[in-house]
């Protein structure tokens, strides 16, 4: 029975950060300011970067504020119904988002939802991140990069603010950004790889 109720608090963080990680708010906005099924446009992809495909700046700033918002609430909110459970909600966001069940797994590559789980729990290590991440996409223009270089620098940054508790969590969930970034980084070699304003790629 202890053992039970030991792993209630772990298991609700987990579902709670999947379930609010899982809400497509890409393909909700798209759908409902008339600018088609996201699914369908660009990459496919439902990250804020393929709603600018759409040509709706609005969009794509509300999805990116949204997705970055899902990953720190679902982290607030389990530290705060149950403290210590943190990084679990955090996973469960992430990978919601990544690989939401409703859309067939099909989710998107997670790089604003990291940002807000680095905000949630360590915001300096999300100051490096925006630092990164908006400084590469403002010189480079390659979404793909600004966003892979920003998720590895989650468990550098943790490791040099001293919160090594927290080096395994983004490690993880930088490699997955990696591997969501496959198909980009192929390009990336092939020196196909579309730059913000086109709507190729």
């Amino acid at each position: 029975m202890t053992t039970q109720i030991v792993w209630i608090a772990p298991a609700i963080a987990l579902v709670v950060g999947y379930l609010l990680g899982a809400i497509p708010f890409g393909v909700i906005l798209t759908r409902l300011f008339g600018a088609g099924d996201l699914r369908t446009i660009g990459s496919g992809n439902i990250g804020a970067t393929n709603v600018l495909r759409t040509g709706r700046k609005g969009l794509a700033a509300a999805t990116l504020l949204l997705d970055l918002l899902k990953g720190a609430c679902a982290v607030w909110l389990i530290e705060w119904l149950f403290p210590g459970n943190a990084a679990l909600a955090a996973a469960g966001a992430f990978v919601g988002h990544c690989y939401p069940f409703w859309l067939g797994f099909r989710g998107g590559k997670g790089v604003a939802t990291l940002m807000g789980i680095a905000l949630a729990l360590h915001w300096p290590i999300a100051v490096v991140y925006a630092v990164l991440w908006l400084g590469l996409l403002a010189t480079l223009r390659i979404s793909s990069v600004a966003g892979m270089v920003a998720a590895i620098s989650t468990p550098v940054s943790a490791a040099i603010f001293d919160r090594f508790e927290l080096v395994i969590l983004f490690l993880a969930l930088a490699l997955i950004v990696l591997w969501k970034h496959g198909e980009n980084i192929e390009r990336l070699l092939a020196g196909t790889e579309s730059r913000l304003g086109r709507k190729d790629g």
